[in-house]
């Protein structure tokens, strides 16, 4: 175990207890999940707990590193002004109960500086902030330095958090973990049955995102499932209950000739997580479910288009990622080109590049 020099670092002999603060969308939150474990690794006899968003908590459940996992329903305003308010009270006073030592927040969400001043910790790790104010430095007693630009993956954003109080990182605790649970796979493997699909003997491809300018065309997924079904591999569809995404796969299975198995919209995200760990090959889009096949180790193809495949691709995976090399302006992170919800970048990868991808991966897996 290696502890930094620098004279300002946290004495974890001290830290009993920590909250770890990730507000943001479901991969982000999965991407936080080594920092669980590499706090646990050095800080064993701490008790480690995390607040997330409710809809991103199936990301952080089970993880073994996990005392109790805290959640904020994003529904609670819609309540009405009293439930938020005796919501928001009641996670408060679960917090405070806790008498955290350490609280690592992960974004630049006020709620995470707040927490640190109104919870009392001892040691409070945050990021640095442009043109940040004031009251956002006196919030932390630490706070570390964000990269301003492409070129540094989010798993290593986040583990900076650490590095800032003393804590560095060994290579081999790394790795994003997703634990699906029993429940979960025992749905899975009755779906398997069911379906007559081996074990790491079937394809899945989850075309769709929220985000529709990541998106790959209707036509070319068809058509990448029509040679993955000539090659002689079983294909499995997947996708959020999302009607856009449900519509997208419709699609798909319209353009193609050839038969697939749909489960687009039946898989809660622990039972899409099992699934994913049995499938021999995962193919996608940049999305949180590209994420979960990275966290249960299943080799995968990922087409990226606006979005960094530096700061945001497959993570201690054997991957392929496939990019465009005629669009000097990606990564731009926009929502399309002039923001036109379609992105030329990604339209146009061609089906052959994602089909040899797909082949190298199965030849060598």
């Amino acid at each position: 175990m290696v502890r930094a020099m620098t004279e300002d670092a946290v004495p974890l002999d001290g830290v009993r207890r920590a909250l770890v603060v990730k507000l943001r969308h479901h991969g982000d939150v999965l991407l936080a999940s080594p920092l669980l474990s590499v706090l646990k690794n050095h800080a064993p006899h701490a008790e480690i707990d995390a607040l997330v968003y409710a809809d991103t908590a199936p990301m952080l459940s089970l993880h073994p590193a996990l005392a109790q996992l805290h959640t904020i329903d994003r529904n609670w305003k819609r309540a009405g002004a009293l439930a938020q308010a005796g919501a928001e009270w009641r996670l408060f006073s679960a917090l405070r109960a806790r008498r955290y030592d350490l609280i690592v927040h992960l974004t630049d969400h006020p709620r995470g500086a707040w927490l640190a001043r109104l919870l009392g910790a001892r040691h409070a790790v945050g990021p640095k902030r442009n043109n940040e104010r004031q009251w956002w430095r006196r919030s932390f007693t630490h706070r570390y330095a964000q990269v301003n630009r492409i070129g540094r993956h989010t798993v290593e954003r986040n583990l900076d958090a650490l590095r800032r109080i003393g804590i560095q990182p060994k290579e081999d605790e790394r790795a994003l973990t997703l634990v699906a649970g029993e429940d979960a796979l025992r749905r899975v493997s009755d779906l398997l049955a069911q379906y007559r699909l081996p074990p790491r003997g079937f394809i899945q491809l989850h075309a769709a995102s929220r985000w529709l300018f990541k998106c790959w065309p209707v036509e070319r997924n068809a058509a990448l499932l029509d040679a993955l079904r000539a090659d002689g591999w079983p294909v499995v569809l997947t996708a959020a209950p999302d009607p856009r995404e449900q519509n997208m796969v419709a699609g798909i299975v319209a353009a193609s000739r050839s038969p697939s198995v749909n489960l687009a919209g039946q898989l809660s995200l622990k039972e899409l997580a099992a699934l994913t760990a049995q499938a021999r090959l995962f193919v996608g889009v940049d999305s949180a479910p590209m994420h979960i096949a990275a966290a249960v180790g299943t080799p995968l193809v990922a087409l990226f288009g606006p979005s960094s495949d530096i700061d945001w691709g497959p993570w201690c995976v054997e991957h392929r990622v496939i990019t465009s090399a005629r669009h000097a302006c990606r990564p731009c992170g926009l929502d399309g080109c002039g923001g036109g919800k379609i992105s030329e970048c990604l339209t146009t990868l061609p089906v052959e590049r994602v089909l040899q991808a797909a082949r190298e991966l199965l030849a060598s897996t």
